[in-house]
């Protein structure tokens, strides 16, 4: 196993830092000298081999870190916290780059993050940890959208968690309205955690013509954010539900609103 560390050496070059790992097992300058070019050729780093750490920007130090890891050839790469030094912009184009030298190398990678949208976009498989225990493993498609607990809706994406009553085995009693839900099996009489995710939601200004899981409710704000308004909005329980529409759908605060909250995205959670 290689534990992925982001310092680098400061009084190397990127290609000396790059072949550390190479010298101390002792092999070949020809071997050294052909892997080191793969490397940097994979990792663009090519035109930045004779430069020095202090001369990189934060990226690029960090793809020479991934580098002088991945040239060693692990059974296993252990990435911790990697991108969590970086800036919001650089973080974004290193979730992708990260993505790209797995897809080359193909190497099995433990990828340890707090970051939900860094975890969708690097991994295969997501594991939900919560207080030392794996709470969830699946997808990222599975996770987002099959959520089995309250811990990993809340924490994968954004979501909307009520309370309900459950009915019969898929439905659910919530602010005077029955929902018919996926998930379960329910036990009638129990209280139930139902989720949906914020643009999941479909908010309307007047009562349209679908019946099925409509919810009245009162907008009490709502946010301007360019290409989306994000709306919060109280039902007749005092649930408060967040919900993301597109910028168009201007509705002003105290007004009433519908809320239809689709079946198939209602999921009813079992822990």
């Amino acid at each position: 196993m290689i534990f992925q560390s982001y310092a680098l050496w400061p009084h190397m070059t990127v290609a000396e830092n790059i072949v550390y790992g190479l010298k101390l097992r002792k092999l070949g300058n020809d071997i050294i000298r052909k892997k080191l070019d793969d490397i940097l050729a994979t990792t663009r780093l090519a035109p930045l081999a004779e430069r020095y750490p202090g001369e990189l920007s934060g990226g690029q130090q960090q793809r020479v870190a991934l580098a002088r890891a991945l040239i060693v050839e692990p059974e296993t790469l252990l990435l911790d916290e990697p991108l969590s030094n970086l800036d919001a912009n650089l973080r974004e184009e290193m979730r992708f780059e990260v993505r790209r030298l797995h897809d080359a190398f193909r190497y099995t990678t433990v990828y340890v993050t707090h970051d939900q949208v860094e975890a969708m976009t690097t991994s295969d498989v997501i594991a939900v940890m919560n207080a030392g225990k794996i709470e969830q493993a699946g997808s990222p498609e599975d996770i987002y959208d099959r959520p089995r607990s309250e811990f990993v809706a809340r924490f994968i994406g954004m979501s909307n968690v009520f309370k309900g009553k459950a009915l019969d085995d898929s439905h659910v009693s919530f602010a005077g309205v029955t929902l018919r839900v996926t998930g379960g099996p329910l036990k009638a009489g129990g209280e139930t955690a139902v989720s949906i995710r914020q643009h999941q939601i479909e908010l309307f200004a007047k009562e349209p013509a679908v019946k099925d899981n409509l919810v009245a409710a009162k907008v009490a704000r709502q946010v301007f954010l360019g290409s989306s308004r994000d709306y919060m909005v109280e039902v007749a329980d005092g649930t408060q539900l967040r919900i993301v529409t597109s910028a168009a759908e201007n509705i002003a605060p105290g007004s009433m609103v519908w809320l239809h909250l689709p079946p198939e995205r209602c999921r009813a959670l079992v822990g």
